[in-house]
């Protein structure tokens, strides 16, 4: 059974737009980051005694709005980038501010840390991906799209693939290695704002302004699939980490479960007020978690065989 575990209501000043989930790979703690519009990055602990979220430090460094944050996958470090066009880098457990870094003349909108750490991916408003060292907080290299705003951005599992969305609904792939241009998808008709691998990385998921989601086979670069389900823009989309299903936010104010298998709808939660924003799992697929411009952030427990 679907069921709501936890109704942070207030869990910021103004909407919220980024979150991140993340289990240390030493200590097995379990924590959330979140981002707001209030320009703060708050970190929450879970504690598996109670199932409940426990405030674990917040931090004020931006300038304007947060409106991406990523935790590496070591779950040491956590990244934030806002409207002020930085991006910023904590140390996960305390909060401590580890690296500012300038993003650019215009406003970092989303967030990737590559799968083996070490590197950091954003976009951008002129249609590049810039590639950050995480160690230094220095800018390696750009990929040139050649095309429109960068909305979203994800690297494959296996570190070979990074994929991103752009404002115009345009995919593209990348080769992380030789950092090639691969293949370009045109698949939405209107911007793509959330996309992410399923974790053996054979898939790509979508989420678009068209209502609508999609499924590509990423060895083969093609079309598998269209899911419609929501009302309204969908503006995040992530999958379980047994590939057995995905999850959407959307500006319909719902959360909404997918079977990777059927294409079908499994459930939907109506907890928000406002439009979802992002949506994430936890590591071990038994959570999912969402925050909304209601300013609030919800855990829901789900099925796990």
């Amino acid at each position: 059974m679907y069921n709501t575990l936890v109704r942070q209501e207030h869990a910021h000043e103004d909407g919220v737009w980024g979150l991140a989930w993340s289990k240390h790979s030493h200590t097995g703690v379990e924590t959330l980051v979140s981002g707001s519009v209030d320009s703060k990055v708050k970190a929450w602990s879970w504690d598996t005694n109670s199932d409940s979220l426990v405030a674990k430090w917040t931090a004020d460094g931006h300038q304007l709005g947060v409106v991406s944050v990523a935790i590496d996958p070591s779950g040491e470090v956590a990244a934030s980038s806002g409207l002020d066009g930085c991006i910023k880098l904590w140390e996960l457990e305390t909060g401590k501010l580890l690296k500012s870094i300038d993003g650019g003349p215009v406003d970092v909108w989303t967030l990737a840390f590559s799968a083996d750490s070490c590197q950091l991916a954003t976009g951008s408003h002129d249609g590049k991906i810039n590639l950050f060292n995480v160690k230094e907080g220095k800018k390696q290299s750009a990929l040139d799209t050649r095309g429109k705003f960068i909305m979203s951005i994800a690297y494959s599992r296996n570190g070979k693939l990074i994929a991103s969305g752009a404002i115009d609904g345009i995919i593209n792939f990348f080769d992380v290695k030789t950092e090639r241009l691969l293949h370009t998808l045109e698949g939405h008709a209107m911007p793509v704002r959330s996309l992410c691998f399923s974790y053996d990385s054979r898939l790509l998921v979508t989420a678009s302004d068209d209502r609508d989601m999609k499924i590509y086979d990423v060895e083969h670069a093609i079309l598998a699939g269209t899911l419609s389900g929501h009302s309204s823009w969908v503006l995040s989309v992530a999958f379980s980490p047994d590939d057995k299903h995905f999850v959407t936010g959307s500006s319909d104010k719902t959360v909404k479960v997918w079977d990777s298998s059927t294409r079908q709808c499994c459930h939907t939660f109506k907890e928000h007020g406002d439009q979802v924003w992002s949506v994430c799992y936890n590591v071990n697929g038994t959570k999912i978690a969402s925050v909304s411009d209601d300013k609030a952030l919800y855990v829901y427990g789900c099925p796990h065989e």
